[in-house]
């Protein structure tokens, strides 16, 4: 097959406009082409009164050896690359089983490799099933009751379970490991579109489902889940060359499980966990991360500022943005986890905190676009010295944000107008706020540090200007939100262990390496490869 890319037709074009476009791309007649199929689709909505559709399409020709040469330096007709995954190797019959810590994206497809491969990996996770674990977090938002190891963070799917459920990445990969997780995403039960839209999601309904079919089919080979089962302390030995290595696990409950390989993709909330790692002397530094609020519009607002008069169509669906403002105080603003058509939610896993984030379902059709509207912050600028700090830091603008919605688990909101003008908001307009358990009008300044406040206050006129509306007074900002990614970095080596402590494979969001679903989940399939590998190695 040859792949064509860069195919540009209207939004509104017929059906049979796509085949004419093939055909007069390549300079073929109807009788050459026996059939093609859509490898990608995307839209360019740079103008919003002339969108295009831009398509990747596959395509079987009688003659493509005669094709190829013609467009031999063309870059967007080139074979259609082989994205088949071939695992790298098959467990031994003795091979002591590998444990994965952790069950959210990364633990997941660490896991399934693994069972892929013959490897019957036992599974920890802390928190519970992944629909007991819905009840636990539906408990805090409609009754303000937390449980701290069963909420947003912590259970089976992790924390992209209550997500907008986004499966595209900035990650280069040139296996094709990214068509892996979204190949068995749909075998799980995820709709086959997502392996030609662009910009893929699901949304948290059909996340649920997809988790427990993915859960399914590593216990038929052979794999094990144990679900609330928190890990408390490492068993390390060191051998006569100096090297620490991993012989085991001590767990929440006394009980000891014997390990020399382990997944450590335990999210990037197990703080208690990141300081257990690092008093166990595991390798670990400070990461960049940011804090901001969640920023609420109407949806039709950004559909009407994108896509026009096109605004609803059932291809373009709800508008995205992603916008970013370097300010004058050398800070950088910039949206993060943007959720069209969704809801705010409370993410936090301690008590007596506030944390916000955003999900959608698959359908985006609630009344308000929310996306984190957020601020860059950096380890030697912000939190110097102890590897720890950022948490520290995280911990206490989120104790600010408890006090300040009421100490209830409601959540400080703000008018943007009152946040520009620096007053305390004393009600709300005509954005309503989705977070739940609620809200309480306040003063947004008070839970984020000053140089933040800045930040935002100078970014919010420049992002007006790029979509309208974005400045409306009325614009609901809900705090705070602090956990865009993990604070700390677990670093590894060139075999994906630890720098310091063989055996032990640090992976995914929580120890650094992976931004969302879908890079997490590629990482975890690159760690359990690097498993198999020290395994067969041994």
């Amino acid at each position: 097959m040859i792949r064509v890319t860069e195919l540009k037709l209207p939004l509104h074009h017929p059906d049979e406009a796509l085949a004419a476009a093939i055909r007069q791309r390549l300079r073929i007649t109807p009788r050459d082409m026996i059939r093609f199929a859509v490898a990608r689709r995307a839209h360019d909505a740079r103008d919003k009164t002339n969108i295009l559709l831009v398509y990747s399409v596959d395509v079987t020709l009688k003659n493509e050896a005669a094709v190829l040469a013609r467009f031999r330096k063309d870059r967007n007709v080139q074979v259609t690359p082989d994205t088949r995954y071939r695992p790298v190797g098959t467990a031994a019959p003795d091979a002591q089983r590998p444990v994965v810590i952790g069950a959210g994206p990364c633990g997941l497809f660490a896991g399934l490799i693994l069972a892929q491969m013959g490897y019957r990996p036992i599974i920890l996770d802390r928190g519970k099933v992944v629909r007991e674990r819905t009840q636990d977090t539906w408990g805090l938002w409609r009754r303000s009751k937390l449980n701290p190891e069963s909420n947003v963070q912590f259970g089976e799917g992790g924390a992209g379970t209550f997500s907008d459920g986004k499966l595209y990445s900035r990650i280069k990969d040139n296996r094709h490991l990214d068509r892996k997780v979204l190949t068995e995403f749909v075998k799980a039960g995820a709709p086959p579109e997502i392996l030609t839209e662009a910009h893929p999601h699901i949304g948290t309904f059909r996340l649920v489902k997809m988790v427990e079919n993915l859960r399914q089919t590593i216990e038929d080979l052979g794999g094990e889940y144990r679900f609330s089962t928190r890990v408390d302390g490492l068993d390390l030995e060191t051998d006569g060359a100096g090297q620490r290595h991993v012989r085991g696990l001590h767990l929440h409950d006394g009980g000891y499980l014997a390990a020399s390989r382990v997944v450590l993709a335990i999210g990037h909330s197990a703080r208690d966990t990141f300081a257990m790692l690092h008093e166990a002397g595991v390798f670990v530094e400070p990461k960049p991360f940011s804090i901001g609020v969640r920023i609420e519009h109407p949806q039709s607002w950004i559909d009407r500022s994108r896509f026009g008069a096109d605004a609803g169509h059932p291809i373009l669906g709800a508008a995205e943005y992603h916008i970013s403002h370097h300010c004058s105080n050398g800070r950088t603003v910039y949206s993060f986890c943007m959720c069209p058509g969704g809801t705010v939610v409370a993410a936090t896993s301690e008590e007596g905190r506030v944390a916000t984030n955003g999900m959608s379902q698959y359908s985006r059709n609630e009344r308000n676009a929310n996306s984190g509207f957020v601020v860059a912050i950096d380890p030697a600028r912000d939190y110097p010295g102890d590897p720890l700090a950022g948490i520290a830091l995280q911990r206490h603008w989120e104790e600010r944000a408890f006090v300040a919605g009421g100490a209830n688990y409601k959540a400080p909101a703000q008018r943007l107008g009152d946040f520009l003008a620096g007053r305390p908001s004393t009600t709300l307009g005509s954005v309503v706020p989705s977070y739940r358990p609620g809200v309480t009008p306040t003063d947004l300044a008070e839970c984020l540090p000053d140089f933040a406040v800045a930040a935002m206050r100078e970014a919010l006129p420049v992002f007006g200007r790029q979509i309208e509306g974005y400045d409306h007074p009325d614009v609901v900002m809900t705090g705070v939100e602090t956990r865009t990614s993990s604070p700390v970095r677990f670093t590894r080596d060139e075999g994906l262990q630890s720098l310091n402590t063989a055996g032990l494979f640090p992976a995914g969001e929580g120890a650094g390496y992976a931004g969302g679903i879908l890079s997490a989940a590629v990482d975890g399939i690159k760690v359990a490869e690097a498993v198999a590998r020290s395994m067969a190695a041994a």
